[in-house]
């Protein structure tokens, strides 16, 4: 199997390099970066690539392409992340247009107004968002959708809230938000959340690459469900972070995060929010998605969730995921 992989230098986009090299695979990584940590990446062959900025010009002969690469912020413009998410997307197919692709997209494609319980794929995507991110990832998937209906061979996979060790997106979010030893969120901790444990997006990635399904979209996330506190308590505990957890009511956090995003807004400030209706909508309802589809058709088949051995990877400016993975939001 001859594989190219996009985001390469990213938590996801990384494992995945791992993984198939492991397997014997003849692996290609892409990233921004010039040069790329060869054990990260498996010591697959390595090169540097934006995918936002056009086609790659001599790309390789591969069998398939995993587009892990992407830009999950609520920091830097609008443009950059429609160019990184929805226009790199159809640089990707472009540069490979004869390969199947594997598209990583996000659970955040589903209505941020309301509940998600127990997803299904027909679901998403919607009409409104309320980032950048959560829509030109939308965008991205219409765009598969469409080469899907030009003949293409494309599979897209949706995972929720990627977590596991050298973890660049959802753990670090985390720990940057603790002040004083204390780390506040929003509601009470009590809706349910589905979460994707890497290695079982990993997994999945494999089984989309090599069949046995020639297109579709697919929810990936561990098997079972939890509540939002022992989510958060369990990602904290497994990194061995020892801070005190306590919640703010969602009626006093909306108004709040509408104001911070409306400061940004007015002083162009192109640093993250610490509160945002975004996080208010991933952490006060609940988030629970339907994986039948992907043990049906995929024959996917995941673990549990396990918190043992989460860290936080050293350098949080990756390329990839998600999620999340800059995933510094735990987006997908």
């Amino acid at each position: 199997m001859r594989l190219a992989v996009t985001g390469a230098t990213g938590f996801v986009g990384g494992a995945l390099c791992r993984a198939a090299v492991a397997r014997g695979w003849q692996v290609t990584a892409f990233g921004r970066r010039a040069t790329a940590d060869p054990d990260h990446i498996g010591g697959a062959a390595y090169v540097g690539w934006d995918v936002g900025r056009g086609p790659f010009p001599d790309p390789p002969e591969v069998d398939a392409v995993a587009h892990c690469a992407a830009q999950a912020t609520d920091a830097g413009s609008s443009r950059q992340v429609w160019a990184a998410n929805m226009t790199g997307t159809r640089h990707v197919l472009a540069s490979f247009p004869r390969a199947r692709l594997v598209h990583l997209s996000t659970a955040s494609v589903y209505d941020p107004f309301r509940p998600t319980v127990r997803g299904v794929e027909s679901d998403a995507p919607v009409r409104r968002y309320l980032n950048p991110y959560a829509a030109s990832k939308a965008a991205a998937e219409r765009v598969v959708r469409n080469a899907v209906a030009a003949g293409r061979e494309a599979v897209v996979l949706r995972p929720h809230a990627i977590y596991g060790p050298n973890d660049t997106t959802l753990l670090p979010r985390l720990l940057a938000n603790v002040r004083a030893g204390r780390l506040l969120a929003v509601g009470d901790g009590r809706p349910l959340i589905s979460v994707t444990h890497v290695d079982n997006l990993v997994d999945a990635c494999l089984l989309a690459i090599t069949g046995p399904v020639r297109s579709g979209v697919f929810n990936v996330a561990d098997d079972g469900v939890l509540t939002v506190d022992e989510a958060l308590r369990g990602l904290l505990r497994g990194a061995g972070v020892r801070v005190r957890l306590a919640y703010v009511p969602t009626w006093l956090a909306r108004p709040l995060a509408v104001l911070s995003e409306s400061v940004r807004r007015v002083r162009d400030d192109p640093r993250p929010v610490r509160l945002n209706r975004y996080l208010i909508s991933q952490l006060a309802m609940e988030r629970t998605l339907d994986i039948s589809a992907a043990r049906r058709e995929l024959r996917y088949h995941p673990r549990g969730t396990s918190f043992e051995g989460v860290s936080a990877g050293s350098d949080r400016a990756q390329d990839s995921t998600g999620s999340d993975e800059t995933q510094n939001e735990g987006k997908r």
